[in-house]
């Protein structure tokens, strides 16, 4: 599956205001139901996304390996993808470049460039992603 932001990045970004519009091939957590480290895959044979009139909740259609029928989407944290966390940069994203132990994103924010280090691509994406909401949120 490839590796994921940290559930602790994906909540602050979300704390920051990144909105979550599920689809197929979304991952995500459930955490606080002992579910912190698994990571779903949102897909049209076994989970979906259900808009109802007063929620949208995420369904877990026939798997055995779940305790859950649903869950609400406001419960799961989205742990958006490379190419997902690349596309939200926008303009701002310059390059990211491996450094042997991790990767370095360069960014343009605020008329100047802005280096984020992470162990992994996803994490140095989601960093500079935080950084612009808390920069857009002043």
């Amino acid at each position: 599956m490839g590796t994921v932001i940290p559930l602790d990045l994906a909540i602050r970004l979300r704390d920051a205001g990144l909105v979550w519009q599920p689809a197929a091939g979304d991952r995500f957590a459930v955490p606080g139901r002992d579910l912190d480290e698994e990571v779903s895959v949102l897909s049209n044979m076994v989970i979906q996304v259900h808009d109802l009139p007063d929620a949208t909740v995420i369904g877990f259609n026939g798997t055995t390996d779940w305790a859950l029928d649903d869950v609400d989407k406001e419960e799961a944290i989205w742990l958006p993808r490379e190419d997902q966390l690349r596309e939200l940069l926008g303009p701002a994203f310059r390059r990211l470049e491996h450094t042997g132990d991790g990767f370095r994103l360069v960014a343009r924010f605020e008329d100047r460039e802005t280096e984020f280090s992470a162990p992994g691509a996803e994490a140095a994406y989601g960093i500079a992603l935080l950084r612009l909401l808390e920069s857009l949120a002043r």
